[in-house]
Parts: structure tokens; sequence; C-alpha cells
């Protein structure tokens, strides 16, 4: 099974210059979470599953209180939380950070970790 958080909004300190670090930007967080779900298709019970309302608490306070000078750190930090679950098996974040560049709608990285 998989379980998608889509376009999650938040604001965090994200930049290597020291305008970036000034103020909060906003980025748009996309986490794609594949876990075997069939316990909890027979069960109906959330300790059989992935809670995402845990795991979209605990990339909030992530994201929210950090202070990150790459996107690569964010998706990377964000992939790190989702596999505290073993449940997951493969985790999929992709991290946009819109307006970076002139021109482009965003700029964004997708980290993919998979439990071996």
């Amino acid at each position: 099974m998989i379980i998608k958080i889509e376009n999650l909004r938040l604001r965090t300190i994200v930049g290597i210059y020291d305008w970036e670090k000034k103020a909060k930007q906003d980025l748009i967080i996309n986490v794609e979470l594949q876990f075997d779900g069939r316990k909890a298709s027979k069960s109906d019970c959330i300790d059989d599953t992935v809670d995402y309302k845990t795991m979209n608490k605990k990339i909030i306070d992530f994201v929210e209180s950090g202070d990150f000078n790459l996107l690569e750190r964010i998706a990377g930090g964000i992939a790190n939380i989702a596999f505290e679950n073993n449940a997951v098996t493969r985790a999929a974040v992709k991290v946009d950070k819109p307006g970076a560049l002139r021109f482009a709608d965003s700029v964004s990285i997708t980290e993919i970790k998979e439990r071996k």
C-alpha cells in the first residue's frame, strides 16, 4: 500500500545566502510511503498501519523548527523520519522551493530511500 501526503505547505529558514537566513521561506513537501498494509486492511486497527497524522506532525516539527542550508538536508531528514516507522519499506520525498529561480515556478529535490 502507499500513503501520500501531498502539497504540505511549510515555512522554514533555508538557503546558503545571508539574505535567505533572515526570513522563513515557503516549501511544498510531498511524501509517498510504501508499506505492507495487509494486516491493517483486515484488522481495521491504527496500530497495524502507518499513522499518517503522527508522521505529518513529525515532518512539520522537523521542517519548521530547523535552519537549513540545503533542500537535500530537508528531504533526507524527512526520509529518515519515515524510516523511524519499521513498517515503511520505501519513502519518496519531494521538497519544492517555489520562486528559487527567476523564470521558474520552483526548484525541487527528490529523495528516495528503500529499506534493504
